[in-house]
């Protein structure tokens, strides 16, 4: 997990240590994971729920 690192203790020393810290964290603020769209369907009550569980059983023994 990415925050798993944040939790560690590190020393940085020296002007060219800090410079690529900060060079690092300046290049990963500047790469952003595009967005990408996805279909939602949200499903309300039981019966959407089974009727959504039987399409999938469906799908899934076709594919067998």
């Amino acid at each position: 997990m990415a925050t798993s690192s944040i939790t560690k203790n590190f020393v940085i020393s020296g002007q060219k240590q800090v410079e690529k810290f900060a060079d690092a964290i300046e290049a990963s603020a500047n790469d952003k994971t595009p967005r990408v769209p996805i279909n939602v369907t949200y499903l309300q009550g039981a019966d959407e729920i089974a009727k959504f569980m039987n399409t999938r059983k469906n799908m899934d023994a076709a594919s067998e």
